[in-house]
């Protein structure tokens, strides 16, 4: 794979500011046209490259109820065009995720936009999510990559992914987990707390850390007052919630807040 985005990640850590759509055209919550949802994304997006943050991920946090692996064309269509207008007029590292499960979907919307990762819910391991049971999509996301040549685009997965009941692998271990994601091809894996914004356990980061070659990612809970207990151990840090005012995803970027992080992750 020739990603530059994955090379960055190997030789220095790496912050990521997620940029959470407003609801988008058809779920319960849209009240905005596309075009002042592209205009928020492209202000989050400058907003993030003006404080120092180079890479951000585009997700539709706000689009809930998730459907289960079947976003429809309305979602995807427009997540590729604000993927697409973020790396062209602020020229950051992008990638994407589209709740809840479309790895397909994100993938196509990638490699139309030229982004450069996707972020992948069930890769490995069924698990019972709020959404209902979601299946592991390895063979199908990767083969699908291979079909539309996409193969520049990373594929980054959450293991033991948050807001899930595991219980039907509690007799997987973590580490297990992790090696199961590095077996089946994955380019990095994501761990985080039981729910967004949750804390990351350190000892479960660790243990992925001691388990897989992969870059391992952190995906919920980092604030400027921990980021340092975890930094020997991850590669990279996805930060949603303590970007936003009074740490709430829901709410508009917070600058300060985001100044504060940079500066201590610097």
């Amino acid at each position: 794979m020739s990603n530059s985005f994955i090379e960055s990640l190997k030789s220095k850590k790496t912050l990521i500011g997620m940029i959470h759509l407003s609801a988008l055209p058809g779920t319960p919550k849209n009240n905005k046209g596309t075009k002042e949802i592209i205009k928020i994304a492209l202000n989050e997006a400058a907003i993030y490259r003006k404080a120092g943050i180079q890479t951000v991920a585009i997700e539709n946090m706000h689009d809930v109820p998730y459907i289960n692996k079947k976003a429809g064309h309305e979602i995807s269509s427009l997540m590729s065009i604000i993927g697409y207008e973020i790396k062209q007029k602020l020229n950051l590292y992008c990638g994407i995720q589209i709740l809840a499960a479309a790895n397909k979907q994100a993938l196509a919307a990638a490699h139309s936009a030229g982004l450069d990762f996707i972020r992948a819910e069930g890769f490995i391991f069924g698990h019972l999510a709020d959404e209902g049971f979601i299946d592991s999509d390895a063979a199908e996301l990767l083969r699908y990559r291979k079909l539309i040549g996409a193969e520049n685009i990373a594929v980054f997965t959450d293991i033991k992914k948050k807001h899930s009941s595991h219980a039907i692998t509690s007799d997987v271990s973590l580490a297990e987990t992790a090696k199961a994601a590095e077996f089946f091809l994955s380019d990095g894996v994501i761990v985080t707390g039981s729910a967004t914004g949750e804390e990351t356990d350190l000892d479960q980061l660790k243990t992925v850390r001691e388990s897989t070659k992969l870059p391992v990612l952190i995906g919920s809970g980092i604030t400027s007052k921990n980021i340092l207990k975890y930094f020997d151990f991850a590669d990279g840090f996805i930060v949603g919630s303590y970007f936003k005012k009074a740490g709430k995803w829901q709410n508009p970027l917070d600058k300060k807040r985001i100044e504060n992080l940079f500066d201590k992750f610097k």
